[in-house]
């Protein structure tokens, strides 16, 4: 688990020294604004590496820096020119600042800061947009993450900087951390693990409320606000208009519609679910699961939040179906030969084998057991479900969801992220990518309703042939921007995004979307309409998020055998600089012209320990030193 620490060779921390965290959310999506301050306190200029999670469906859309009264906002640019330009502003003795997606995984971004003169203090702010995920209670889960943990990469493979990370004993900056919450619905409550300042009503009908952190509050664990809607469980739509002085027919210049759909499945249909089906459960026993899923007083191991998981689940399985039980680390076991018929005799020896389970198998590779849990035939008649324990800790992440996706169509994977620090890519992307459902489970406290949740999704028949009609006025038309529709589940939100194009010839205008598809089957149509005016004072959140949705489309779609994958590259890259989106090949840039003289004599590169290693048998960072620097390198990660 790491959290933001860097150290002098003195062993004084430098150079962040607070974060100011201001939260805007407007009903399922959330404005992230961070402000990281931070200063030089050597005798030598100084370059910072800062590497730090962000949500991996977000859209990282913002980017500025202050030094003294000057701000300089970061512009986006394909990702080896805007590297190019740091080097020289850097070598010219300017002051620069990178922020990039890193080569491992989506949902972390370095951010690189030089060449800080000594005694200078700057701010750095970030601004990214994301979707709030829907939990079994109905709220809505906003999470700013304290912890990014290291990530095992397989013997044989590139391992990238977050495999690299190491810990420290304290942390050494302060955290400010406001939320500004509007609803259509009245706001009920804003519950949090954090302690909380009284819940601020702005309005009479309380649609609009803030809320903040106490102001002792310690940054040692992620702060998570779970917000809760009256009425909030409806579909709803959303149509923000595009900018003015962008050119019609372009995503941003035209508008852009969210719809936010709850399917309602025929009783008929649910009432007839038989209880058939093969589980398959795969249980993370690398080392890393031995360590605490958070940071706070009376944290639990990974490992006995997920054999309670675990447990859970296999004491709710219907008689009749069928399951095994598989753990890896370095390598992989299996409960059963093969998967068993569900008694009490089997299910008495399963949950006797699991309480014994402990972090004890090595290193954290998936693929192989995933390999050979694919490669078995299917049951007759009991439809695979595989669920996934695991704290996320691997750096191979793109080929393991390439590994699931290519499988999709012979199993469900329901993925379970097991403490805080977990990688969203990873967790996230194994359920989307598997037509499943995705869980994290950071305390007790909500553990349950979240198992049972996913049981009841595994347990409803698979939805096919999905397709989605659009209705909209004569002379408009619209432009899917996020993939289809793959997997439904009774009740739970799916999130579409379309551009519309064309003139609105009236203000009371309507579209109309229907979204058919096949359930045990029989044919099932769900329709929604909506208004076609946009909303007032949007800030482009939604264009933003829709951007990044079809970024993502076509970054996966580079991934894939006989893609061209220059001319997708080439769309990834103008899509992301019109969106102003960051993308796997596109980085934010910003110089400030300081002294014009150059740095003489190398960098000194010093790889420094963070909070609390919690990877066994990885190598701890090297300390190398070169000749006597003019400048210092630091390896920091934060937020």
């Amino acid at each position: 688990m790491v959290n933001c620490g860097l150290l002098t060779v003195k062993n004084e921390p430098v150079p962040l020294k607070s974060i100011e965290v201001d939260l805007q959310v407007q009903g399922h999506v959330a404005t992230v604004s961070s402000t990281l301050q931070y200063a030089n306190e050597e005798n030598s200029p100084l370059e910072a590496l800062f590497v730090f999670p962000i949500p991996a469906e977000a859209a990282l859309c913002h980017f500025s820096a202050k030094i003294a009264d000057q701000e300089i906002v970061g512009k986006l640019q394909e990702k080896e020119k805007a590297k190019e330009e740091y080097d020289d502003a850097i070598a010219s003795g300017d002051q620069a600042f990178l922020l990039e997606e890193s080569e491992e995984s989506e949902d972390v971004f370095k951010l690189s800061v030089g060449s800080l003169p000594a005694g200078q203090s700057a701010a750095v702010t970030f601004v990214y947009v994301t979707e709030l995920s829907v939990q079994a209670d109905h709220s809505l889960r906003f999470c700013l993450p304290a912890v990014l943990n290291p990530r095992y990469s397989p013997p044989g493979t590139d391992s990238g900087v977050v495999s690299e990370i190491t810990s420290s004993t304290s942390i050494p900056y302060s955290l400010s951390f406001t939320a500004n919450v509007s609803s259509p619905n009245p706001i009920a409550k804003v519950e949090s693990k954090c302690a909380l300042e009284p819940l601020v009503f702005l309005n009479a009908d309380h649609t609009n409320a803030k809320v903040s952190l106490c102001a002792d509050h310690k940054f040692d664990r992620d702060v998570e606000l779970y917000l809760y809607y009256e009425n909030a469980h409806q579909p709803t739509a959303i149509v923000e208009a595009g900018v003015p002085t962008a050119k019609p027919g372009t995503l941003m210049g035209d508008p852009v519609v969210l719809l936010s759909l709850y399917p309602e499945f025929p009783e008929a249909v649910m009432s007839s679910v038989s209880s058939c089906g093969e589980f398959v459960f795969v249980m993370d026993r690398s080392g890393s699961m031995g360590c605490a899923m958070h940071n706070g007083s009376g944290a639990r191991l990974r490992i006995e939040s997920a054999r309670d998981t675990l447990v859970l689940l296999l004491k709710s399985l219907p008689m009749g179906c069928y399951f095994n039980i598989y753990s890896f680390g370095s390598h992989y076991e299996s409960v059963f030969p093969k998967s068993v018929e569900y008694t009490e005799e089997t299910m008495d020896q399963a949950v006797k084998k699991v309480k014994e389970m402990q972090s004890d198998m090595g290193g954290t590779e998936i693929l192989e057991p995933l390999k050979h849990i694919y490669s078995q035939q299917c049951i007759p008649n009991h439809p695979r479900q595989v669920f996934i324990f695991t704290d996320g800790e691997v750096g191979n992440t793109k080929d393991v969801l390439q590994l699931v996706k290519n499988n999709a169509d012979h199993h469900r994977c329901f993925s379970f992220g097991i403490g805080e620090g977990a990688s969203t890519a990873l967790i996230k992307g194994m359920a989307q990518e598997g037509r499943g459902h995705t869980q994290f489970i950071t305390g007790s406290d909500r553990m349950q309703p979240k198992v049972m949740q996913s049981l009841r999704y595994a347990l409803q028949p698979a939805v096919v042939d999905i397709i989605e009609v659009w209705t909209v006025p004569v002379g408009m038309s619209t432009t899917h921007l996020s993939p289809p529709l793959n997997v439904l589940f009774q009740g739970q939100r799916a999130l579409i995004y379309a551009q519309l194009k064309g003139e609105n010839q009236s203000s009371d205008a309507q579209g109309t979307i229907t979204v058919k598809y096949h359930l045990a089957g029989q044919e099932v149509a769900n329709t929604l309409n909506y208004s076609l005016k946009p909303v007032e004072n949007s800030g482009l959140s939604i264009h933003r998020l829709a951007a990044r949705s079809l970024i993502r489309s076509l970054e996966r779609e580079e991934q894939t055998e006989g893609a061209e994958k220059e001319a997708l590259k080439s769309k990834v890259v103008e899509l992301s600089v019109e969106s102003g989106v960051s993308s796997s090949h596109t980085a934010f840039i910003a110089v400030h012209k300081g002294s014009g003289e150059s740095l003489k004599g190398p960098l000194l590169q010093r790889r420094v320990p963070t909070l609390m290693m919690n990877m066994r048998g990885m190598r701890p960072m090297a300390m190398a030193c070169c000749a006597p620097p003019m400048a210092l390198r630091s390896v920091m990660t934060c937020l």
